[in-house]
């Protein structure tokens, strides 16, 4: 292990310490980690930071100010350890993002994705399996992608139909619960993962095809080739893959879904919110409230709401 390297899991152990999960983050700086490895670097420099920062292509450029804040942090700490790790600047890159409008998935869209998932292929046939499984659960409970990615078996009551999230976003956990179909159907997966992968390898429930840890980056390169499949997403004219509809998407249809239920059932939205804000996980129930405003049918339907219930007016 290099100093730099040994310097980052010392970083990681402190700022879990204070309480923050800070899991995406040290994976990134992790990989900053192997470009300075890779150069021979002992020190941060403004330069590095910045070609790694911007290595990928056609994101946001907040994704580059996210990644480039990530690495701030890190150098901030390396900095009192030694004066000649360069500290980039604040406001080299915007970190700040508009979100985008989330993909609300159809019936027959997803419909399509799990047709095209049963036709994947691989020498245990797991894979068609477990990405069968991880759609399926993310359909039916809008947990976080990375919240199914992280889930390890005693996180899956299949007796009481209970979701054990650990740590997530902000460092909340929370239960929970989930119908009783996708409670059978999660009850399925398990058994044929446990018959075609009876040497346990990983803790994790959801696993790829020798037995570990499904990967999120392996999921959503995957998920992108089965979206361009069925023309959910197309390539661009250098053949990289264009903009599309993203696994975090079946979190965005979930809630939105729920809202337009709780609107045309006539129902006090504004009560019943809390209890999808807790649900989700959100910090605050602003949060929740962004699909209101994202989705044309929630805007057109809390309007109609709010009109037939103005105080002092007669429907």
């Amino acid at each position: 292990m290099t100093a730099i390297r040994d310097s980052l899991a010392r970083y990681v152990v402190v700022r879990r310490a204070l309480g923050a999960s800070f899991y995406e983050p040290a994976l990134a700086l992790g990989h900053f980690v192997d470009l300075l490895e890779h150069e021979g670097a002992e020190f941060i420099t403004n330069d590095l930071a910045m070609r790694w920062a911007t290595t990928p292509v056609l994101v946001q450029r907040a994704t580059w100010g996210r990644r480039l804040s990530q690495v701030r942090g890190f150098a901030r700490w390396m900095n009192v350890i030694d004066s000649r790790n360069q500290i980039p600047p604040a406001g080299l890159l915007s970190a700040r993002r508009r979100r985008n409008a989330p993909h609300i998935y159809t019936e027959q869209e997803i419909n399509l994705l799990m047709i095209q998932v049963a036709r994947l292929r691989s020498r245990t046939g797991m894979r068609a399996l477990t990405y069968s499984a991880l759609i399926g659960l993310l359909v039916a409970t809008g947990i976080r992608p990375g919240e199914a990615f992280r889930l390890d078996r005693s996180d899956v009551d299949l007796v009481n139909g209970i979701l054990s999230i650990r740590e997530s976003k902000f460092g909340k956990s929370r239960f929970v619960p989930i119908e009783e179909s996708t409670r059978a159907a999660l009850e399925r997966y398990a058994r044929s993962r446990d018959r075609l992968c009876p040497l346990r390898l990983s803790e994790a429930f959801l696993v790829g095809e020798r037995g570990m840890r499904l990967k999120a980056g392996t999921a959503r390169s995957m998920f992108v080739r089965m979206s361009r499949a069925i023309g959910l997403r197309s390539a661009t004219e250098d053949g990289r893959d264009g903009c599309g509809p993203r696994l975090q998407d079946f979190r965005h249809s979930f809630a939105t879904g729920r809202l337009v239920e709780w609107y045309r059932a006539g129902l006090d939205v504004s009560r019943e919110l809390p209890k999808l804000a807790a649900y989700l996980g959100h910090v605050n129930v602003g949060l929740t409230y962004w699909y209101i405003e994202a989705v044309p049918e929630l805007l057109e339907l809390a309007a109609g709401y709010l009109g037939k219930n103005r105080p002092g007016e007669r429907s």
